[in-house]
This record gives C-alpha cells, structure tokens and sequence, in this order.
C-alpha cells in the first residue's frame, strides 16, 4: 500500500496539483458523503482553505514543504483546538471553544497540514460504538447498517470513506485501534508518554493517548514523527528520540513475535484463519512465532472500568454550569444548579460511568475496588515485561469481531465492554499496538490484527506491520462500498 501522505506530496511539490484544489476535493466529499455517515461535527472549510493558500505559496516561491504540509485531515473532538469547537460530542461542552490548541494539533500547524474538521466520537471518549454522541451516531463505510466502532468512530469513517486523509483520534482503552479494525483503516496507539496529552480533554488520565488514524502504515509513521516530541506542558510526556519513517521497511529476520494461546479463543472462524495466515506469512519473512502465556484477560476488563470509571468521575466533576459549558435555566440554589446541569448535560453512558467511579472511590468500598485494581494492574503490567524479556512484539485480534449492526449493543453496557477485551490491556500497561486490516470476513467486512510492541518501541511494530501491508496490501485493503451506490 503506497502511502497517501507521500502521493500527495509529490502531486503538490510537482505542481500537478495545487493544495487548495486538494483542500476543496475533500471539502466537497464531505459534503456529499459526511450527510450519510455523520463523521465531522464541525466543519472548519474557512481554516482549511486559508492554511492551503498558505502553502501554494509557499511552493511557487520555492519554499520547501514537509510531507504533511496542505494534506487535508480531521481531529477528534475531544482534542482542543482554539477557537474551534470542542464538544466532546455531549450537550454539556456544546458551546465550548478553548483558548488553547493541543500540543499535537500545534504540531500539525507547523507542519503545515489541513484541518478540515472536527470528528463525533462516543460522548467524553465513553462508547465502543460511535453511538453515544449528543450529535448521532458515525456509520461505518463498508456497510451504513453497522457501526463505525469508537470512540474515535468519526476520524475511522472519514479516513475510510476518504473525506480525510488521515485524523488524530485518543484512545484510552482501544479508541483508535478498535473503530480503524471495523472500518479498514490503521489505527496506532502510541506509548504512554510519547505524545503529549496536553489538550486532550481527560476522561481517564493514567490511560488517554493521542494518535493516528491512517490509511497505511506508512502514514501512521509520519503522523507519528510529527507529534511524538516531548512537551514541558504534559509532566508524563517524554517523546521518541528516533523517526519511524527511518526504519520501517527494516528486514524482520529474526524478529520473535510472541503468540498469547488465550486471545484467540472464541474468535469468528474468519478472524482466526485471517490472523493465523497473516503469522504463517511473517514467518516466511524470517519472523519466529512462539507461543507465550499472557494468562491476564480475567483480570482486565474489571480493572480497567474500575480505574477509567474512578478517574473518570474525578475529571468530569469539573462540569458543573458554573465556569464554562452548558448551564441549566431554572434553579433554586448552587446545589441544584449543578445537579441539573450535570443531568441535562451528560448523555445515559457518561453518567453510569461516573456513578460507578464514584462509587468504587467511596469510603466503604475504596479497598475492595479501586485499590485492588491498582494491584492487579501491576500484575498485568508485570505479565508483559515478562513477555518481552523474550519477544519483540506480541501479535492478537484487534478485536473478536467485526462490526455489528447499529442498535445490537445500546442495551447491554457489559457485551459493549466486551468488545474491548483485546485493546484494553494495552492502556493498562502503557505499551504501544497498532491495528491494520488482515482481511474481510464473509460479509466484506474488515478485521483487524493487533501488533503489541514493548513501552516506546513503536519502531518495531510499524516495521513488523509495513513489511506485512507491504506483501498483502491487495488483499487487505479495498473501497467501501458504499461509494459505488
């Protein structure tokens, strides 16, 4: 899979194409295409046009460009941008505009690139489906009837259906990951810590991490070189010292990938034939696969709703009328005026979130929750060190299925958190994984292969998956098809 992001760079530095005729291009597929699939919230066509003129001039003086300079593409919005509204798609932040850009969208401005809009997402990043949004639900491309994942949904169906050419999403317990395996993309979740989360508004603090979703794997790397520098504003942040675009088409001889026999138990036949190929064709590039005892996934969906939940009830207390956001009409007292604008303002999912954080945090429950879930948690994190004293990266599903029916999972919270069961261990442990398609199932639609990497070895992973995209780029990417109706 040739990378878009160089494609159209060259177009634009060879003048065949004028960054504001590719600006317009994706404005007006949106325009077509964003009324079926509801992926933006905000549209920013003014900054977008703006920022392209800026860099035609720049090329007809002689001025040299990055890569990423005049490529269109989308932000979640959750993400700060100034003066743009960021609603965290919820009633309560409908009106908010920060005074501030996030660290990895000032980024972006330096280099120059597009900002076509803001992308809907579940409400506070809260949602496994792009269905919890105060503005509806994002649609998947490849089928309108099903979903389009989340939380970052928005940015997975724009990039997808080719209103964007890549997005930022967050992913806290597989938000970018999940969406990019059910609508065909590649979604990488970096290390916690080598981007900055200055600017991403907090659902789960110790987990939230700002990253690409692309159309190749080459492309998540060059998002990823742009935006993983260290940040004085984040005290977590520490950057990656090198530029994944350098080693990325590395030879993998010898590489160890390491198998964890109890991810790929329940699996669909389709996803299970699909990843275990995929390994049979690493293995013919010089990879070794072992099998590995990861014996955790009892342990992490508890501790990860329990710890999310806690800190989520924590970070959204700030919510309350009183000092931005939406604020209830009718009131009696201060009591009031927060109990009613925190009930109009948050959606069913975020408030059962918070009920519960606030419930494993109470005085009678704080030992038997959230600090044994603190324990648990460095076991998990202990199971992977152990791991990667032998592997260089671990290979799962994204996820155990391909995505639903729209409406199947709004009933039940707990086959909703399910879904998460492979991409939840990750924020845990703060590593890295990245999701790429590894083929369709027998409804043409994509699945998902999860590559884990150890803390700040991004490098690895995005070589192990470009020397893969790169031997089956026919076969695991297609056009939804939608398109063709």
């Amino acid at each position: 899979m040739k990378s878009k992001i160089k494609t159209l760079n060259e177009l634009l530095t060879s003048k065949q194409i004028s960054a504001l005729e590719l600006t317009n291009k994706y404005i007006e597929n949106i325009n077509v295409l964003n009324p079926k699939l509801n992926a933006f919230i905000t549209r920013t066509n003014e900054i977008a046009i703006k920022t392209a003129n800026k860099v035609d001039k720049k090329i007809a003086s002689g001025e040299s460009i990055s890569l990423l300079s005049g490529i269109p593409m989308c932000i979640k919005d959750n993400i700060s941008t100034k003066n743009i509204k960021t609603t965290c798609a919820s009633k309560i932040l409908g009106d908010y505009s920060p005074i501030y850009d996030a660290f990895a969208v000032e980024s972006l401005y330096d280099e120059d690139a597009v900002i076509l809009g803001k992308a809907n997402l579940d409400e506070f990043g809260m949602g496994s489906t792009c269905e919890n949004s105060y503005y509806g639900a994002t649609l998947n491309p490849f089928d309108i009837g099903k979903v389009a994942g989340g939380s970052s949904g928005g940015v997975a169906s724009a990039v997808s259906s080719n209103m964007s050419v890549f997005g930022l999403g967050t992913d806290t317990g597989g938000s970018i990951r999940q969406p990019a395996s059910f609508c065909g993309c590649v979604g990488l979740k970096p290390t916690y810590g080598s981007v900055s989360r200055f600017g991403a508004i907090a659902y789960c603090s110790s987990f939230d991490q700002i990253g690409p979703i692309t159309s190749s794997v080459y492309d998540a790397a060059i998002v990823l070189d742009a935006i993983s520098k260290k940040d004085k504003r984040d005290s977590t942040s520490i950057g990656l010292d090198y530029l994944s675009t350098k080693t990325i088409n590395n030879d993998i001889k010898g590489k160890k990938i390491g198998i964890p026999s109890a991810f790929f138990n329940g699996l669909t036949q389709n996803i299970d034939s699909k990843i275990k190929t995929a390994l049979k064709e690493f293995e013919e590039m010089g990879a070794t696969i072992v099998e590995i005892n990861l014996d955790i996934l009892e342990s992490v969906l508890p501790v990860y709703y329990i710890l999310a939940c806690a800190e989520a009830s924590s970070n959204l207390a700030r919510y309350d009328g009183i000092r931005y956001g939406h604020r209830a009409n009718v009131y009696s007292d201060i009591d009031e005026l927060i109990t009613k604008t925190r009930d109009e303002g948050f959606g069913s999912e975020v408030k059962k979130r918070i009920m519960l954080g606030n419930y494993v945090l109470s005085s009678g429950y704080y030992d038997a929750y959230y600090k044994k879930a603190q324990i648990l948690r460095n076991k998990i994190i202990n199971e992977f060190d152990k791991a990667f004293e032998n592997v260089d990266a671990i290979i799962t599903p994204t996820v155990a299925s391909t995505a639903f029916k729209s409406g199947d999972l709004t009933k039940s919270s707990v086959d909703m958190y399910l879904t998460d069961i492979y991409t939840v261990p990750i924020n845990i442990a703060s590593l890295p994984a990245i999701s790429i398609p590894c083929g369709y199932d027998d409804d043409n639609m994509p699945i998902g292969m999860q590559i884990i990497g150890n803390r700040f070895c991004e490098n690895t992973i995005l070589n192990l998956a470009y020397k893969y995209e790169d031997k089956n780029s026919d076969k695991i990417y297609k056009e939804p098809s939608f398109w063709r109706e």
